[in-house]
């Protein structure tokens, strides 16, 4: 079912590889989707809520009563979720709570760089956010409590959520969506989805919802692009594409592990990328063996094999343990599991991931939902460059320079020199100045 791509013997034989190039990757042409998204943003702006139900119409089928959700929608949703849901977003819930108030560490540390000279780091909560939950393929209430709760712990006073509106559930977003908000006490909810959503946001409607300075969430091309698009306007998180799952194995692991954990991904999107990279053609026959199985017992049979056969998915074959690891790191993937002997080691030697799940005990859908980590991650190989959504993403660094008269003295010169040799005079006046005898 996984096309196979053969990397052993290669470096031997004095070949320079680009991994980069080569490893599977999904089709994510987020400049082409702009073009698309451009009027659509500009529509929002410019017409407000008379073009989010024209959009509502087009793209979801259905135009809620009120794109606000009503708070006794909220109610009755939380009111009547399954108890046994209830407990296990409750598990979740506590599990990421604990995680993200140990991200939050010191708000102000100070720093005496030399005596009356001081530099204090102060990290100060964005004001307000708007965060981004899908509603397609699969209602991802999940994805409520990883951009809500690192959002409250790092003190975000104004938090905002929207999902796409869905037509069986009369043009509200799906119950679950809905219910965990209420739990997390989030008030502020909308009925609106894709491009149009992030646009909301970012411009703001009046009379229905304030403009945001941050967006957090995964979503599909078009919001993807609608958030580069708006980047400047907002902040954001990053640009997660299909979801992707790389596993580095070697003959250790356990072969059906292996291709649960494949197929587990895969039934995410019919773009999802699932790559397993293994030095032993052992596993990956026996893999390959228990893939087509495993999917005809799932339930989305269709959508998994077109993730599995495509170009994005297969099995790379390595030489060695050191060559998966130099593979994984160009790869970069999202989610990366860790399947051999001594795996705590190997996972230490990976640079390139975001999130790595160490061992046959760590499956990605353990962190997809209560495992207590993030599961807002980078996407693409965006993970050389780029983190999951913590706390931290809700916090802005602000440096306060506090320096008395004797202080600056002891580096007046340090600073007109710096001024004079970068032909910038007026930079050195402004501390000349304040020694002038005048200025006593």
């Amino acid at each position: 079912m996984l096309r196979t791509l053969d990397l052993r013997g290669r470096l031997g034989a004095g070949e320079t590889l680009d991994y980069r190039r080569i490893v599977p990757r999904a089709p994510f042409d987020v400049a082409a989707a702009m073009a698309a998204v451009a009027p659509v943003c500009d529509a929002v702006a410019e017409r407000g809520e008379e073009a989010l139900r024209e959009l509502s119409e087009r793209f979801d089928g259905v135009v809620p009563e009120s794109f606000r959700v009503p708070a006794e929608a909220l109610a009755a949703a939380e009111a009547q979720l399954d108890p046994e849901v209830r407990a296990a977003f409750e598990v979740a819930i506590e599990r990421r709570r604990t995680v993200a108030i140990a991200e939050r560490g010191q708000e102000q540390v100070a720093v005496d760089v030399a005596p009356g000279a001081r530099v204090i780091h102060k990290t100060i909560p964005v004001n307000r956010v708007g965060l981004y939950v899908p509603g397609g393929l699969a209602p991802l209430s999940s994805s409520v409590i990883h951009n809500v709760v690192p959002a409250q712990a790092a003190g975000v006073r104004s938090i905002a959520v929207t999902s796409p509106p869905q037509a069986e559930f009369g043009g509200l977003p799906h119950p679950n969506i809905l219910a965990v908000c209420s739990i997390l006490g989030i008030t502020e909810v909308y009925a609106v989805g894709g491009a149009q959503a992030v646009a909301m946001f970012a411009y703001g409607v009046p009379g229905l919802c304030e403009p945001v300075d941050l967006v957090t969430g995964p979503g599909n091309i078009y919001v993807v692009a609608a958030k580069r698009l708006l980047k400047g306007r907002i902040g954001i998180d990053s640009e997660a594409g299909p979801t992707e799952i790389a596993i580095l194995a070697d003959d250790s692991a356990v072969p059906a592990h292996v291709a649960a954990d494949l197929v587990s991904q895969a039934e995410h999107d019919p773009l999802a990328g699932s790559v397993l990279v293994t030095d032993s053609t052992k596993l990956a026959d026996a893999v390959q063996a228990e893939l087509a199985p495993q999917v005809d017992r799932t339930k989305h049979q269709e959508r998994i094999r077109t993730a599995l056969t495509g170009p994005q998915s297969g099995i790379v074959l390595v030489d060695d343990l050191a060559q998966g690891v130099a593979v994984v790191d160009a790869y970069g993937a999202e989610h990366l599991e860790i399947h051999t002997r001594d795996a705590f080691d190997v996972a230490q030697r990976v640079t390139n991931a975001g999130a790595i799940f160490i061992g046959s005990h760590a499956p990605v859908s353990l962190g997809d939902y209560c495992a207590g980590s993030t599961h807002v991650l980078p996407t693409a190989g965006a993970a050389a460059h780029s983190s999951g959504l913590t706390v931290q993403s809700f916090l802005r660094h602000v440096h306060l320079i506090d320096y008395s008269a004797a202080a600056l003295a002891d580096v007046r010169h340090t600073v007109e020199t710096f001024a004079a040799a970068e032909d910038l005079p007026a930079h050195g006046a402004a501390v000349t100045v304040r020694f002038a005898a005048d200025n006593d």
